[in-house]
């Protein structure tokens, strides 16, 4: 029975010190015996590593236990000559030797420094034993807890020369340390070794520890294998959900979502029970790689089998939504979290307000972040980032100011994302002294400057035009230790190229050469677009050659900057003969490649040349773009065959795409020119019915078209209906011509009131401005057109402010008339404001004048 009892208390003692879980005292006999019971016994399994060097143990008694934290208290509260004697007497009254009690210490101790120099004392000891390998491993957890690696690194290089083996709970604890701080290599190396010399597996928290770090850096095909080596050695604990778990998200990580749920199917039940954190990492997957069917199946599938959405399933799913900007969705389950008692957390509201602003719906984003507020969601940094970028898209910078300051009222730090969309706005509005001093305070605020900041300032000045200012701010980035990226130098580089200047876009490349910031296939594109640009073809040719023999991979943008080249200078041939080298070093080529070669041979009067290339980019399942269907319909419209123009026009549409402003005025201009003035004014009016804004090039088009060939067409006097009824634009030209307008006026004011009934009233005054700089006065349609589209932006009461008014009694009557006939054109419902407006000015002028002309009679 005692050497029973003996062998139990060593047991036992072994056992505290690998999982600290119990402990026995010597006049307990009844849970001795109750432990050595065959269930008890049947748990037990053998170690997994060597046992380490062996030393004599003491029973875990109490006086041990008092005698142990005794000395680590003198440790804490001595200075290190007293404590060392300390330590000396107190040993020599309990006639213990250190070596045998030091691992029990070191577990105790909580400074690695004290653990250190306890350390060092015993093994220096003149007649001291060496400290085994328990010690050594007490001594590792020790300083794994407090991330001491350089001691580690020490200790193991110690134990390896003196044949010294770690437990594996030290080496676990080791693994833990070296993966959580990111140092994946070193907890790889220690995991290996534990497998190789043990056959085992470190315990289920340092694998998923490693696991994790591995998955964090993207090493997913290493994860996996720590994984199945887990799986394949599985024992009871050895492998958890969270292992399972991790391996998945890595894999949903780079997209492999189908392999992560077939990971989870084969697991089921293999120590693999399915919850909710399976199905939001593979919704979460599957969002995220824009499968939102599959995702909103599983969701769905989640909650059929009893599992309650999280706040984390509802945010994945939102976020997938908002992508596909399928509102109506997202708004369906904000309501459901709300009825679920699921709060709707910052980060939810955040990808929602951002998606408002990226959908283009700037008050829809307000009044979700309203919402937000009255919910007590407070906002946090980027929510008002992402609202100042909002505003400075719109170019609402006054907003974007104030949104800032309150932030800042809330005690929220901005950060370079608060201040880089200002400082890019400033730049494009001209408004370098107030960029200037944005990029100051936000140093004065601490939050310095970086790449990015400087990047926005930069490009900003180079958009504007202001490449020098520009190189300026470049110089100053370098002064604050700030050195410019690849991408600078290419903005700065394509400044100069469009400037013509190209000799400083080649010094700008010798100086980045000398800062050792290597050129990527942009900064070689850009060189080579600039020569081309100044005319030297074979220049640009010989650096693209010499691009692709140093290795450097150009990739499509590269082969498209020389592609197009080759069009600007009528070389088709060399441009398709790029295409096939493309191809040949398995470089797709692209929309823009295609498209770029399509208009080539349109503008060689080439229509067979542009339809086969467009043939060979649908066969190569290269889908063609709104650019790509404009290039054709321009060449069927150079050759004069409208008919084709119309059909491939009508092709494009079918396939679900929009017309740009190009589109529509190539084909406004060649109806136009042809003569087939209805077919032009029907075009513009579908150009403005799908809210496509024209610009100089529609105008101009359609002004030369009626001046030239508006005499033509019919038109009946007064206000007889004419054949060109329907159409506001014809309609109106129609009248003025028959009542004696220049056909030049006429068309400008024709397009007015068109842009103003469509409620674009803002490229309407714009176009009225250069109507008057062009020496076309203002006239009576022209001022009746602009009021009706100030009464329809809700503007009435402000018109004055807006437009100015010079005409006669005669001119207003006149406006009246023509008023009267766009009241016909008003959405239902809508009150004529402006023909309103117009009879009061009359009335008003007549009073005036009737005024004058009473008192001259009393004078008289």
């Amino acid at each position: 029975m005692a050497l029973c009892m003996y062998y139990c208390c060593n047991l036992l003692v072994w056992n505290n010190e690998r999982n600290k879980t119990f402990e026995v005292a010597d006049d307990s006999p009844n849970l001795i015996f109750s432990l050595m019971s065959k269930t008890l016994l049947s748990r037990i399994k053998p170690r997994h590593n060597p046992k380490p060097s062996s030393s004599p143990y003491f029973p875990f008694k109490p006086h041990i236990k008092r005698l142990v934290n005794e000395l680590c208290d003198i440790l804490k509260t001595h200075h290190h000559n007293q404590w060392q004697d300390t330590l000396e007497t107190r040993l020599s009254e309990e006639e213990i030797v250190p070596s045998d009690i030091a691992h029990l210490v070191l577990d105790r101790i909580r400074d690695p420094e004290l653990g250190l120099k306890f350390f060092d004392w015993v093994t220096q000891r003149p007649y001291g034993c060496s400290l085994d390998g328990f010690a050594y491993s007490s001594l590792l957890k020790l300083l794994a807890s407090s991330r001491v690696f350089s001691e580690i690194e020490t200790v193991l290089e110690s134990m390896k020369v003196e044949d010294k083996l770690p437990t594996r709970e030290a080496l676990d604890a080791v693994i833990r340390a070296y993966s959580d701080s990111g140092l994946v290599d070193k907890a790889l190396e220690i995991y290996t070794t534990v497998l190789s010399t043990s056959n085992s597996v470190p315990s289920v928290l340092a694998c998923n520890s490693l696991l994790n770090a591995l998955v964090k850096e993207g090493r997913i095909e290493i994860a996996r294998r720590v994984y199945d080596e887990m799986f394949e050695r599985v024992e009871d604990g050895y492998l958890d959900n969270y292992s399972t778990c991790i391996v998945v998200r890595g894999l949903c990580k780079e997209g492999k979502v189908e392999e992560g749920r077939k990971l989870i199917e084969d697991r089921w039940g293999e120590s693999c029970i399915p919850n909710i954190i399976f199905y939001n990492t593979l919704i979460d997957g599957y969002c995220r790689k824009g499968n939102i069917e599959r995702a909103y199946g599983l969701f769905k599938e989640l909650k059929l089998k009893g599992f309650l959405p999280a706040v984390e399933t509802y945010g994945a799913m939102i976020n997938g939504f908002c992508k596909q900007q399928n509102f109506e969705v997202i708004d369906r389950l904000l309501m459901e979290m709300n009825a679920r008692g699921v709060s709707v957390n910052v980060q939810v509201y955040n990808n929602v307000i951002d998606a408002r602003y990226r959908h283009g719906c700037a008050v829809m984003a307000i009044e979700t972040t309203k919402k937000m507020i009255d919910s007590g969601c407070e906002p946090d940094i980027v929510t008002y980032n992402i609202l100042i970028y909002g505003s400075c898209t719109e170019g609402k910078v006054r907003e974007a100011e104030q949104l800032l300051e309150q932030a800042t009222r809330r005690g929220l730090m901005p950060n370079k994302f608060s201040y880089t969309p200002l400082i890019h706005v400033y730049c494009r509005q001209g408004e370098f002294v107030r960029a200037s001093e944005m990029l100051i305070k936000m140093t004065e605020r601490g939050d310095n400057p970086d790449v990015m900041t400087y990047g926005a300032l930069v490009h900003g000045l180079v958009a504007a035009g202001e490449v020098d200012v520009a190189l300026a701010f470049r110089e100053k980035m370098v002064e604050r230790g700030v050195m410019p990226d690849a991408g600078i130098y290419n903005v700065l580089m394509n400044g100069f190229c469009k400037k013509g200047r190209l000799p400083v876009a080649k010094q700008l490349l010798s100086e980045m050469l000398d800062q050792n910031v290597m050129p990527d296939a942009f900064v070689y594109a850009t060189l080579v677009d600039g020569l081309i640009r100044n005319g030297d073809l074979d220049e640009a040719k010989k650096l693209f050659e010499l691009t692709i023999e140093k290795g450097m991979d150009l990739g499509v943008v590269g082969y498209n900057t020389m592609i197009k080249g080759f069009c600007k200078f009528g070389m088709m041939k060399d441009a398709v003969l790029c295409i096939d080298r493309m191809t040949k070093r398995h470089i797709s080529p692209d929309e823009f490649t295609y498209s770029t070669i399509i208009d080539g041979y349109v503008k060689q009067l080439d229509l067979k040349g542009a339809l086969s290339m467009f043939s060979q980019m649908v066969k190569r399942k290269c889908k063609p773009n709104v650019v790509t269907y404009t290039s054709v319909i321009n060449g069927f419209c150079r050759k004069g065959d409208s008919h084709g123009a119309e059909n491939v026009f009508r092709e494009m549409q079918s396939r679900g795409l929009v017309p740009n402003v190009v589109t529509y005025s190539v084909l406004i201009g060649s109806f136009c020119k042809v003569g087939k003035l209805t077919k032009a004014a029907s075009f513009f009016k579908q150009m403005l019915m799908n809210k496509c804004i024209p610009n100089d090039v529609t105008f101009h088009y359609l002004v030369n078209g009626f001046s030239n060939n508006g005499h033509c067409m019919n038109y009946k006097k007064g206000n007889e209906p004419c054949e060109h009824e329907s159409s506001m634009f014809l309609k109106v030209f129609g009248m003025m011509i028959s009542d004696g307008w220049v056909p030049t006026i006429a068309a400008y004011s024709s397009i007015l009131v068109c842009l103003c009934l469509h409620g674009m009233l803002k490229t309407a005054l714009q176009l009225s401005d250069k109507m008057v700089s062009k020496g076309c006065v203002s006239d009576s349609v022209a001022f009746a057109a602009l009021l009706h589209g100030v009464c329809l932006e809700g503007r009435s009461k402000e018109w004055k402010s807006i437009i100015s008014c010079n005409l006669n009694e005669q001119e207003l009557l006149i406006a009246v008339k023509y008023s009267v006939i766009l009241d016909q054109y008003l959405p239902k419902g809508v009150m004529s404001e402006a023909s309103q407006i117009l009879q009061t000015l009359v009335e008003e002028y007549r009073s005036h004048n009737k005024e004058i002309n009473d008192l001259k009679v009393s004078v008289s």
